[in-house]
């Protein structure tokens, strides 16, 4: 079995003690160490930059350098800066061990008078190759997180556990809001500094929580660039642990969602656009339909009324004179009530003259009436008495009358029920709205999701009042609607 190949530099004035290290790590079983020499601090920097060993065993005591001198000029060469050192020192030499440690020496041996020393040497310096290969393998896996995390675009970080202020590092990306990554980890508190006044607080929050508690998380907030420039931006931070499960540290990137958000805003904008003009075109509706049931009653009805009244006279005077009125007549007075009829349902169906005179409430129990009147149905109307002295206003009145219709409606065309329950009361500040049948019941969320204009009617109408409509049901359970309407928001009147 071959042994493994391991060029070591020592740097020795002393000859023997060269010759002595030399013999030493030659009786090495496990590695065949090629040993070059120096006896000068100089010559072994110059064999250093020329050879590149894979460690040098270093005195401290040299004739033209000492060893911290030594490790000073081998540390600005950056081509050998990264060769392991093992310093040589004396046995009362302590603080010069400890020294040599702080400026770039990988580990020490104290030579003793015995030369004792001498027979740890081999293992010694097995030790000190070992954890080089392990620190050049922990710097070869930094540098391919760092070349991954800075090609993804996003800004990603390291913190600490217990501050939600402290980091340990920042990519480069940092600099889309103007700072460099040392500006970003020098200055303390800067993050909280950058976030948008409006959501400062509440992000601080979710950050310290998630920090102390060594929890994941997942927050959007603003963050203003050096410029002035806001980007909104998605936090997300996972815990990092050892192979004990140890908590060690959070890691974490910052999405830039700017794009996205700007987008939501541009669609919301345009969904509540949409919304108010949809309400604007309702409330010209429900006028045209006032004024066209107004125009009904006047002019239809009156012309009617006077047809009825030639009729009635007609007949009377036939009566009069002795003889039979004309079946005719007798029809056409027939055809005319018909008639009557139909311009008051007509009327009524366009726009009920009771919501106008007596109000939603009143309106709401003529409806329900109404309905089981013609489709057989049980109806029941319980309105919250402390609710009748409450105005909610026309544009408001309209919209929940309009909903309980639709609903109703939907009742009798679809439901196949016996019995439908209408419930109004106040519920936390909200006017609550509960529409039950014992039909057939529904897949309420599929039902909710297809192409139901009724449906879609009712939740636009109470989503621009601030209102929310639910509808849950299922086979053999029958059919629940409900209305949640804020009683703490004003009539919203749409302009002409």
């Amino acid at each position: 079995m071959s042994q493994s190949r391991v060029h070591v530099l020592i740097v020795e004035d002393d000859l023997v003690d060269r010759m002595a290290c030399r013999r030493a790590l030659a009786a090495d079983p496990d590695y065949a160490f090629e040993v070059a020499e120096a006896d000068t601090g100089l010559a072994g920097l110059q064999l250093a930059a020329e050879l590149r060993p894979d460690c040098i065993l270093l005195d401290y005591h040299l004739p033209d350098l000492t060893g911290l001198e030594f490790l000073t000029r081998l540390g600005a060469d950056a081509g050998a800066a990264a060769i392991p050192v093992m310093m040589l020192t004396g046995a009362d030499s302590a603080a010069v061990a400890a020294e040599s440690m702080r400026r770039g020496a990988r580990d020490y041996l104290v030579k003793d008078l015995d030369g004792r020393y001498l027979e740890f040497l081999p293992t010694a310096v097995h030790r000190m190759l070992r954890e080089q290969r392990l620190f050049n393998d922990k710097r070869q896996l930094e540098a391919k997180f760092r070349t991954l995390v800075e090609q993804i675009q996003a800004i990603t970080y390291i913190a600490a556990l217990d501050s939600a202020d402290t980091l340990s590092y920042i990519s480069p990306q940092i600099r889309m809001l103007g700072f460099t990554p040392a500006e970003w980890l020098a200055t303390r508190g800067l993050h909280a500094r950058q976030l948008h006044p409006d959501d400062r607080a509440a992000a601080l929050r979710a950050i310290g929580a998630s920090r102390l508690a060594g929890a994941p998380l997942r927050h959007e907030y603003r963050l203003l660039a050096r410029d002035g420039t806001v980007l909104w931006f998605r936090d997300e931070a996972e815990v990092v642990t050892d192979e004990t499960g140890q908590k060690l540290f959070m890691q974490g990137i910052l999405v830039d969602i700017t794009r996205n958000k700007l987008a939501e805003q541009a669609l919301r904008r345009t969904q509540d656009e949409l919304r108010k003009l949809a309400a604007h075109q309702e409330a010209i509706k429900e006028r045209e339909r006032k004024h066209i049931a107004q125009e009904i009653h006047d002019e239809l009805g009156g012309l009617l009324t006077g047809i009825n009244a030639y009729i009635s006279v007609a007949i009377e005077r036939s009566l009069l004179a002795g003889g039979a009125p004309d079946q005719l007549l007798i029809d056409a007075a027939g055809l005319v009530k018909d008639a009557m009829g139909t311009v008051r349902k007509v009327i009524t169906d366009l726009r009920p003259s009771v919501l106008d005179q007596l109000g939603v409430w009143a309106a709401l129990e003529w409806y329900t009436d109404q309905i089981g009147q013609r489709s057989g149905l049980r109806c029941a109307c319980r309105i919250d008495p402390a609710l009748l002295a409450l105005d909610l206003g026309p544009e408001r009145s309209t919209m929940l009358f309009r909903i309980v219709q639709e609903a109703l409606t939907n009742v009798v065309r679809h439901a196949e029920a016996s019995e439908v329950d209408l419930q109004v009361g106040q519920r936390n500040g909200s006017l609550s709205v509960r529409i039950h049948d014992n039909g057939k019941g529904v897949d309420a969320e599929r039902l909710l999701n297809q192409e139901s204009w009724g449906i879609r009617g009712m939740l636009e109408r109470a989503r621009h009042f601030h209102g929310e409509v639910g509808i849950t049901g299922g086979a053999g359970q029958g059919t629940t609607l409900t209305l949640e309407l804020p009683l703490e928001h004003g009539d919203d009147d749409t302009d002409d």
